[in-house]
């Protein structure tokens, strides 16, 4: 991480991500597989910095992949019932990137208040490096 790059944000999905899944080891599925779940989640982290956003995750072996701030096109934030019953809900990014054109920060408490950092974030990275997004999607602008 270069000097100017503060982290903004680090976190990691919350293990209610597996509440089916440890709900239906009540009833069905073996202890192991809930137990390689929650380490499967607690191995994944996210990290928003004012310039990039860094999702490690893997138990066993280890994958990082990093999406520049400049590239994201949108946030949303999404809420679905089970989520919104214990405060959490997932931060979706459509971004302009080929490989990922959309990042899914998943199972964060707070994530309205982590989309709006994440867009004053973009904001201020497109100003400092002179960069502005043009879509030729054919649809005309909202």
């Amino acid at each position: 991480m270069s000097e100017s790059e503060q982290v903004l944000w680090q976190g990691s999905p919350s293990q209610w991500t597996n509440f089916w899944a440890f709900a239906a080891c009540l009833l069905v599925i073996p202890v192991p597989w809930a137990l390689w779940r929650w380490l499967a989640t607690r191995s994944f982290t996210y990290e928003v910095t004012s310039v990039r956003v860094r999702i490690r995750q893997g138990v066993f072996s280890r994958r990082t992949d990093s999406l520049e701030l400049y590239r994201v096109k949108d946030a949303s934030f999404v809420q679905p019932f089970v989520m919104r019953l214990v405060g959490i809900g997932n931060v979706e990014l459509e971004t302009s990137d080929s490989s990922t054109p959309v990042v899914v920060i998943r199972g964060v408490p707070d994530g309205d208040s982590l989309r709006e950092k994440i867009l004053r974030a973009v904001d201020a990275v497109r100003d400092r490096k002179g960069v502005r997004e043009v879509d030729f999607s054919g649809r005309p602008p909202d």
